[in-house]
């Protein structure tokens, strides 16, 4: 089949090509259908330079105006969204209708969001009477930041980093997953026409080890906002402590579902199986973990597993389907791999890899694809229970006191997210302090304000993301004195 498309760096508001070429398959056929840049050194080099060249006059362009070309930016991806939808669903794998009625809109309101804000910011001020001298403060734009962005939700999670970073008046070199990379390259087309000034944001695209430490690492970019995994998180701290360069990193999670015995599980079961398989498990927010009050176990278990087996399994391009292709053959492979793991360890398999079969296409025989699965009789000890697996899994297992529960959930390296099911409102509360998590959700999953700070705790990451919290990230805070 031959290549649809060759993707270009974009640097300095021009598209630039590049020698050397990664192939990008699409996850529901297993096929190469486009070719991303190789980048390294020489590119980021380029975008950092022409990023540096941009800052001076973005960094003074009043915020009312930055406001007016986010907006544009907004307008532009939405006049093309089904485009931007089809091509996300392709990319990635994940169904259209999941990037129809998430991705894409949500990468929409990144800009609308950001746009919003930096018109409405204040700043602090006191003033010391005895000494006749007035305070105040003042935010300014950083210099040129480092934007890396995962392949699970790739122009979601990319927007949401450029957004608040060019808002603030900063200028942008990117790095998209080189596995989904072309919603970043679509978005590229449309920058000039909405008038951002050119060289504002710049995109690389290639490997992590080669366009993405470059850079971490280089001297001109004092500030990195990473979304990924812990191991990368730990290697671009460990690349940028010579620099003392401000560190964003949103890492990897293994986030618990607590039901308590009081649960309303008519509510509870289908939000409980969408936190589990929404986007075939990649999202770093899933509920890997699922902790039960053992009086309502098996009932729960049942009309889990239950509903989990109707979840359907195929073509991301057909409305109908629930769970499509996971990204990539190495990825499939690894999370089959903790599935025979589980086997080994004597749990119980209730549905999903090994129990069932997928039924697909010809078309669609080499794709990524696996059934959503549900593993019992597992210990917290085992590595199903205490590493990130980012796909279709999900383990199962009972409890019996608020307090053991509160451990055992906390009994893993990360704390990215946790949720809850119960009507105890004082319950909400003291879990809600004692849960070692960024994000407590109660009777509800994935509900997001964008005002409120995202983040995780412990290998879940570093810092918080959202309004304020963002606005911090990509600005300096100064203090002025005036003596009378």
């Amino acid at each position: 089949m031959p290549v649809e498309l060759v993707l270009q760096n974009f640097i300095d508001g021009q598209f630039v090509g590049t020698e050397n070429h990664i192939d990008s398959f699409n996850p529901s056929t297993g096929e190469v259908y486009a070719k991303v840049p190789d980048s390294g050194e020489a590119e980021v080099n380029a975008a950092v330079q022409a990023a540096k060249a941009a800052f001076l006059g973005w960094s003074e362009t009043p915020a009312a105006e930055r406001s007016r070309i986010l907006n544009r930016i907004a307008d532009l991806i939405e006049i093309h969204l089904e485009e931007f939808v089809k091509a996300e669903s392709r990319d990635q794998g994940k169904p259209v209708s999941l990037a129809r009625a998430v991705d894409i809109p949500r990468a929409v309101y990144n800009f609308r969001f950001f746009a919003t804000t930096i018109v409405h910011k204040t700043e602090s001020a006191t003033y010391l009477e005895n000494m006749q001298a007035t305070n105040y403060t003042v935010r300014t734009p950083v210099g040129v930041a480092g934007l890396i962005s995962p392949w699970n939700l790739p122009l979601y999670l990319l927007t949401w980093k450029i957004a608040p970073a060019i808002a603030c008046g900063n200028t942008v070199v990117c790095k998209p997953s080189e596995m989904t990379s072309v919603t970043a390259w679509m978005m590229c087309r449309l920058l000039n026409d909405a008038g951002l000034p050119q060289g504002v944001v710049n995109v690389v695209f290639g490997y992590g080890p080669k366009a993405g430490e470059a850079i971490v690492k280089h001297p001109d970019v004092p500030l990195v906002s990473f979304t990924g995994s812990t191991p990368v998180g730990q290697r671009i701290t460990e690349q940028s402590a010579p620099h003392c360069k401000k560190l964003s990193l949103e890492l990897g999670g293994k986030n618990p579902c607590i039901i308590f015995a009081d649960a309303d599980m008519e509510k509870c079961i289908p939000t409980v199986v969408r936190s589990s398989f929404a986007n075939q498990g990649e999202v770093c927010l899933c509920s890997s973990r699922i902790f039960v009050q053992r009086s309502v176990y098996e009932q729960f278990l049942q009309k889990f597993v239950d509903a989990t087996s109707k979840i359907q399994v195929g073509n991301p391009a057909d409305p109908m389907t629930t769970m499509g292709a996971l990204v990539s053959k190495e990825h499939l492979n690894k999370v089959k791999g903790y599935v025979n793991l589980a086997y080994e360890e004597g749990a119980t398999i209730m549905c999903g890899e090994g129990k069932g079969e997928l039924k697909l296409s010809d078309n669609l025989k080499n794709g990524y694809y696996m059934l959503p699965t549900v593993i019992t009789d597992v210990k917290d000890s085992s590595r199903c229970m205490q590493e990130e697996i980012f796909g279709p899994v999900t383990c199962v297992v009972p409890f019996d006191t608020e307090d053991e529960v509160i451990m055992r959930a906390n009994n893993v390296k990360y704390g990215l997210s946790a949720s809850l099911w119960t009507q105890d409102v004082s319950r909400t509360m003291r879990m809600g302090r004692k849960l070692e998590a960024g994000t407590i959700w109660t009777n509800c999953w994935m509900v997001r304000d964008l005002n409120m700070p995202f983040g995780g705790m412990k290998a879940s990451g570093v810092g918080r993301e959202g309004y304020k919290d963002s606005v911090e990230f990509f600005t300096e805070e100064k203090t002025v004195c005036i003596k009378h």
